[in-house]
Parts: structure tokens; sequence; C-alpha cells
């Protein structure tokens, strides 16, 4: 089967899927970044979301706590307060684990240069932790990942080892970055959309030479405004000059199984 079709034969049958997550459906946040991928040919989201603040309870002596065998207390989109921790504490039985989970984003390309296009958007949207995998079979997925991630244990055997002024604490930690990944999310979809543009142009008169191929490679100590290209603001870098320094690679991994 020509691999065009076999993508194309992959895509419809991951968006005809029914959607089997605790929320069923995609997140608020996310959504138009959702459709903007999948009404292009070359790409198709298979999971998302648009980042959270979760209280689990993962039972008596787990404080590695496994999503599939706990207790979810509480679990919100939206900035956290208080008063709603401190009411579904009182149901952990075991060791209660708060959580912020940022944004994450998984997308199946058509070819190794598509999803080389994602990853370089999301580097210079902040997802530093992004990377590339491709299967057996020539599946590549592009995972939009970063670290900026919260968890703090708050209750061992039921018990409150921590302080309302503690967990107050905690959740201002926490909101600070739910609100800096709703930043990154709209900057990821401001820069796809330019991405995208450049694309097409390119597409549209093939002997122009886009810069854009070449500076996929990023480089530590640059200026902002080279690293990141036109869709980066001036409000935002100094966001991004705050961020991790780390070089970004791409991470292609042969595994044995099909993703």
């Amino acid at each position: 089967m020509d691999r065009s079709a076999e993508f194309a034969r992959w895509k419809a049958q991951c968006l005809s899927k029914v959607d089997l997550s605790r929320k069923g459906s995609v997140d608020e946040d996310v959504v138009e970044l959702v459709q903007l991928l999948n009404a292009r040919e070359q790409f198709f989201t298979t999971s998302s979301c648009a980042g959270r603040i979760l209280l689990l309870d993962g039972g008596i002596n787990s404080f590695e706590v496994q999503k599939q065998n706990c207790c979810w207390l509480l679990v919100t989109h939206k900035p956290c307060v208080k008063d709603d921790v401190i009411i579904a504490l009182r149901k952990a039985n075991g060791d209660a684990i708060l959580k912020f989970e940022p944004f994450v984003l998984h997308v199946q390309c058509r070819q190794l240069q598509d999803a080389q296009i994602l990853h370089s958007v999301a580097i210079d949207s902040g997802f530093r932790n992004s990377g590339i995998t491709v299967g057996k079979r020539g599946k590549t997925i592009l995972a939009v990942r970063s670290t900026h991630g919260l968890e703090v244990p708050l209750s061992h055997k039921g018990k409150l080892m921590v302080t309302e002024e503690y967990i107050d604490f905690l959740l201002n930690i926490a909101n600070q970055k739910m609100e800096e990944n709703k930043k990154r999310i709209e900057r990821f979809y401001n820069c796809l959309q330019h991405a995208l543009e450049r694309e097409t142009d390119s597409k549209s008169h093939p002997k122009i030479k886009e810069k854009n191929n070449s500076s996929y490679t990023q480089k530590k100590n640059r200026s902002p405004e080279k690293a990141h290209g036109k869709c980066i603001t001036e409000e935002n870098v100094k966001e991004l000059e705050n961020e991790d320094d780390d070089d970004p690679e791409i991470i292609v991994n042969i595994f044995p199984d099909d993703y």
C-alpha cells in the first residue's frame, strides 16, 4: 500500500474512534489547536491534555502513584482553590498526592519532515521536552511535552501531613504553572499557524528556499529573536530567556512492537 494511502487510513481510523479518556472529549483550551492539526492532511492527533491539577489517593505506602490504580479525588483544568482541595482530602484513605500536569500532545505525522516542523514549533514555544519517535512500521509520532510539572505528597494513611497554609502556598504555585501552561499553548498555536503558512507558501513557490528548514537544529546562546522567528513577540521574549537552556534534540527510537 502507498505510504500516503496508508497514513490516510490510519488517520481515518484514529479520528473515528470513540474518545476513551475520563473526560470523553478534547479539553477546551486545545480544541482549536487539535482542529488545526487534524485539518492538515499530514497530521492527526492521537491524544492530548491541556494541563490539569490533580489530587490522587494512591493507597497506603504508595507515593509512586499509578493513575490506573488510584482514586481521583479532584481534577480540574482551571485554577484551583484551597477549599476544594481540603474537602477532597477528607476522602483520602492512603497517601494523597497533589499534582500539576502540563500540556501534552501526541501527533502522528506522515513523514519525518512533517514531525520536524512540529518539533521546531514545540521547542520555540517552550515545550523543551518534546521529541519524535519512529516506530517499526514507519509510524512517526511527535510528542509535545514540557518539564514544569509539580508533585507533592499531602497525606499519609489518610492523615494530613501539612498545614492548610502550606496547601494554599502549593496551590499558588500550581495555579501559576497553569497560567504559564496556557500561555505556552497559545504560543504553540500561533507559531504553528505561521509555520504551516510558510510551508504552504514554499510549496506554492518551490524556488523560494525556506530558512526555516535549516534552522531546525537549535543552538545554545542565540538571541530570542533569532532563535524563535516571527511568531515570538516582545512580550514573551523575556519568558523564553528564562526557560531551560538545554539543547533540544530529536528522540528517534526504533522499538520492537508497533506503536
